[in-house]
């Protein structure tokens, strides 16, 4: 789900319906995406008033203007979430490692790769802040590997790498056993 000026987009197996943000009313302009197989995570970036789409191995692109859409990037890699800023995409990916890449949203082009500790198995979400850092939501610590956690990855430009800064353990209560 992802919202627009006053537009809420929800993806639907092959289609992105449409809502008034303030009444959730539906707009009955709901743009329909031939090829979407298994859609579970969608964004939105404002500058060029696109929806990234993740779908399994693939991200499309979706002009909300023009209702225009494209598989606009395939990967060899299961894509779990996206998270935008007005220039680049992070794609959070839990296998076949744990890894951040980021994505120029202009053309695709891959523009880094942070590779994450291996004690980071499980990979939910990650956002990039304004000052160049990630959070990233995961399961695993480096005390144990069925802890959840928040933790900040320090990226530097384009030859990235990493330092796991701090990580916070949540949810106790949720931890697994063997």
């Amino acid at each position: 789900m992802a919202q627009l000026d006053n537009v809420v987009y929800v993806v639907f197996s092959k289609i992105i319906r449409t809502f008034n943000a303030d009444t959730l009313s539906p707009l009955n302009n709901d743009i329909h995406v031939k090829g979407m197989t298994d859609p579970h995570d969608m964004v939105v970036c404002r500058t060029q008033r696109q929806l990234f789409i993740a779908d399994l191995r693939c991200i499309w692109r979706v002009s909300v203007d023009q209702s225009l859409n494209e598989k606009w990037m395939e990967t060899e890699y299961r894509i779990e979430s996206l998270s935008v800023t007005s220039q680049r995409l992070l794609v959070t990916s839990p296998r076949p490692s744990a890894t951040l890449r980021l994505v120029r949203t202009t053309d695709a082009a891959q523009i880094g790769v942070v590779r994450l500790p291996e004690y980071m198995w499980a990979l939910w979400n990650a956002v990039e802040t304004t000052r160049g850092t990630c959070v990233v939501a995961h399961r695993g610590t480096s005390q144990d590997k069925w802890q959840c956690a928040v933790s900040r990855v320090v990226t530097c430009c384009v030859a990235l790498f990493i330092t796991v800064v701090n990580s916070i353990e949540l949810f106790d209560t949720f931890r697994e056993t063997e």
